[in-house]
């Protein structure tokens, strides 16, 4: 079986523009909060790579900080050292070309699954007909059609997700950042919502960060899955998931015998974090 557990480096020595520019470096990222005049150290020392084309998921345990790395690797939050470097370069701020998408849908519950798809469209002048067909086909990719006029009430907590996802995709992100957006949905619809994404993740050559406490769900997705420590969290082991390009399979993935070999040592290096 491959995916020995390897720790994570970054090459610091990468051209800065270069088309083998990674999309996203972090390098040596630190982040602390003062609780009560206390300093309380959320991030330690942590340095990873995404690279062009590559899905990685992000396990850890509860509470260590990877909402808090997610803020800071999309300008939400500064680190207090360290370097984020998006296509070889450091950004103040949000930056650009990245989509990012929560556990909860946030949609607007007065405005349709089209209007809510629109809506970031909407905001960056983008013409009401091309916003319209842009949103239309990409509801449609994600097995929405004939649902555009559906107000969120009326939809099921996947097909909320769903529109939610539409609503970050149809900006042409070239990376997407994950937090969670599949914990609240039901098995069924996690497999379906999470076969969709991997198949137009792929097809399109984006790159994908995901966080998730799905262990299951890491591997099914990833190309690689980082393991992270508790409090100050650092990069505690990498594996490299081989099972397959396509993997738009779930339930096939999860019935293979190295699909169960990397849960399982997935799950013994989270064990120990807990202990």
């Amino acid at each position: 079986m491959t995916g020995a557990r390897v720790h994570e480096s970054v090459d610091s020595d990468m051209v800065i523009g270069s088309a083998s520019t990674p999309p996203l470096v972090v390098e040596h990222v630190a982040k602390s909060y003062e609780v009560n005049g206390r300093i309380s150290p959320v991030i330690g020392d942590l340095s990873l790579t995404l690279r062009e084309g590559e899905i990685v998921s992000i396990v850890g345990p509860s509470g260590c900080g990877k909402t808090t790395l997610l803020n800071t690797l999309c300008g939400l939050l500064t680190p207090d050292s360290g370097r984020i470097r998006w296509h070889g370069r450091e950004v103040s701020g949000q930056p650009q070309n990245v989509g990012y998408m929560l556990q909860k849908d946030l949609l607007l519950p007065w405005r349709t699954a089209l209007g809510n798809t629109m809506l970031g469209l909407e905001i960056r002048g983008v013409a009401p007909s091309e916003a319209q067909d842009r949103s239309h086909a990409m509801l449609d990719q994600l097995g929405l059609h004939g649902f555009a006029d559906h107000y969120p009430s009326t939809l099921s907590g996947g097909m909320r997700q769903r529109v939610a996802l539409a609503r970050t995709l149809v900006h042409e992100p070239e990376v997407l950042l994950l937090d969670e957006p599949f914990a609240a949905l039901d098995f069924q619809s996690k497999l379906l919502i999470e076969s969709d994404t991997a198949a137009l993740v792929r097809k399109s050559r984006r790159s994908m960060l995901l966080i998730t406490h799905d262990i299951e769900e890491a591997v099914s997705l990833a190309d690689r899955v980082i393991v992270l420590s508790k409090r100050p969290t650092r990069v505690k082991a990498v594996y490299d998931i081989a099972l397959g390009a396509e993997r738009t399979d779930m339930i096939g993935l999860r019935q293979s015998p190295e699909f169960s070999q990397y849960v399982r040592r997935i799950w013994a290096d989270l064990d120990v974090v807990l202990q």
